[in-house]
């Protein structure tokens, strides 16, 4: 296996000719793919690299892919810039039946005519090869194996792919990494490693500190394309948790304050290690616009949020009235896209957050913005609320009760309850609400009550997510330590 990570081979010619038809069939039907409803129209080829070379029982590829596809699903539609995608392609005479989920298609000409290929991340030895990649440090073409050299990575894990829907994919080795491959991908500056590495920097023991990630190095550009991390063995992902609770119903306040507690040391250091600044009247109201903007498109798109525009509206000029008389706030850089999916707690009740990426369809410099804290304050209100409305029969006050218990294991951190400060709360969870709704009317229509049952009280006058309270008196936050798988 050594060998296989030190070679650097060139694909053969027409490698992506021969698996475009495919992969027209096989890539739009990836929980992954961000273009669903739109028909694929051709690929182009951002970089190939050979890891195992044919002629043996396993060929193996690593592919970045552009899908070009119109802007909207009819004939002689514009096309929009395409998405890059990477994929793993493994390549051999016929699949075992333990690879049948894997099976991309049987290729009829080119290069690969008469072989099988599919997705490699489903078989042991190229997610093997991975991490032998990894703990060498190795370099093959223009990919870029890398490792904080304090944390050793042991040979010989047993992978395994974890099958559950996402946006990304993730392998596990053993019980002591796990391994985020990045679907689609943008050159730059990824939060995904950018804001653990800080935090690991800062000594936050609230985020898995990576252990290693990959990079490709292409035409000038940098991009990240996976992070290996510590995995927290035994660990449930809040969601799950809830739901669990929610089914036996049982109490989850204990559990959301200590959330609301976790939350808040990662804000506080990332405000410590990062760059903070002051949001004043122009910017606010550059915040203002775009939630407007986003407002107006969402109506458009999704007539049932028509009738509550006017008082959807209203709750973003009121932030944008209180930076017109002197209001300024502190933004920072944050999660971004933070729910209860986003986070895990051990089987010792200790809470850790994952997944730094941020929303995937907003542009990677807007990802990486500072932001006022209570972006995701109102992300994990908003996905208490969710839970709530997946019980059966509903717990009445259940999600109050947590987003109030939140609130104020925050406070005891943060010295600042973001309920004391409504207008800027009821304008985040208004915009999150809105981009629920359009998500759920396009892919979960079953779901649209849910966000809009949140969209009825945010649009009603003076309608706020929660009461109003005194903050209380800051507490010591826990000595930092690093965390452990």
């Amino acid at each position: 296996m050594s060998e296989a990570v030190t070679r650097t081979l060139t694909p053969p010619p027409g490698l992506l000719g021969s698996l475009d038809p495919l992969l027209r069939e096989w890539l739009p039907r990836q929980r992954w793919f961000a273009g669903k409803g739109r028909p694929v129209t051709g690929f182009s080829l951002v970089a190939a690299t050979e890891l195992l070379p044919p002629g043996g029982k396993l060929s193996l590829y690593h592919l970045l892919v552009r899908a070009h596809q119109p802007l909207a699903p009819v004939p002689g539609a514009p096309e929009q810039p395409a998405d890059c995608y990477q994929l793993l392609i493994g390549e051999r005479e016929a699949l075992p039946p333990r690879l049948a989920p894997a099976l991309i298609g049987h290729v009829a000409e080119g290069p690969l005519a008469g072989r099988t290929v599919y997705d490699a991340l489903y078989d042991p030895r190229p997610t093997e090869l991975l991490l032998e990649a990894l703990r060498t440090g190795a370099r093959i073409g223009g990919l870029r194996f890398e490792r904080d050299g304090s944390r050793r990575i042991r040979s010989g894990l047993v992978p395994r792919l974890v099958t559950s829907e996402q946006s990304n994919s993730s392998v596990v080795y053993g019980d002591t990494f796990i391994l985020k491959l990045l679907r689609r991908i943008v050159p730059g500056v990824n939060p995904d490693l950018e804001l653990p590495l800080a935090l690991a920097r800062e000594g936050c023991e609230r985020v898995p500190a990576p252990t290693a990630w990959i990079r490709a190095e292409l035409a000038g550009e940098s991009y990240v394309l996976g992070v290996l991390q510590p995995f927290v063995q035994g660990a449930a992902d809040g969601w799950e948790l809830a739901l669990r609770e929610l089914a036996k119903g049982e109490d989850f306040a204990a559990a959301a304050r200590a959330l609301g507690r976790a939350t808040a040391e990662v804000h506080t250091a990332l405000a410590r290690t990062l760059p903070t600044v002051t949001l004043g009247h122009t910017q606010v109201q550059q915040l203002v616009d775009g939630m407007v903007e986003r407002l107006d498109v969402a109506a458009q798109a999704v007539p049932a949020l028509q009738p509550y525009a006017p008082g959807l509206r209203s709750a973003f000029e009121a932030l944008a009235g209180l930076a017109a008389e002197g209001g300024t706030w502190t933004a920072q850089r944050i999660h971004g896209d933070l729910h209860l999916g986003q986070c895990l707690r051990s089987p010792a009740g200790r809470w850790w957050l994952i997944d730094f990426e941020g929303e995937p369809s907003k542009p990677l410099a807007e990802r990486r913005m500072p932001q006022p804290p209570v972006r995701d304050v109102a992300g994990m209100l908003r996905s208490f609320d969710y839970a709530a409305h997946s019980a059966d029969p509903p717990i009445p006050g259940w999600a109050e009760n947590c987003r109030a218990a939140y609130c104020s294991g925050y406070a005891q951190v943060s010295g600042a309850d973001p309920r004391t400060d409504p207008v800027l709360l009821r304008a985040y969870e208004t915009d999150k609400a809105i981009y629920e709704v359009v998500y759920e009317a396009r892919h979960r229509p079953d779901w649209l009550p849910v966000p809009l049952s949140a969209i009825r009280r945010l649009a009603a006058d003076g309608g706020t997510p929660t009461p109003s309270v005194p903050a209380p008196t800051p507490a010591s936050p826990p000595s930092p330590r690093r965390p452990r798988p």
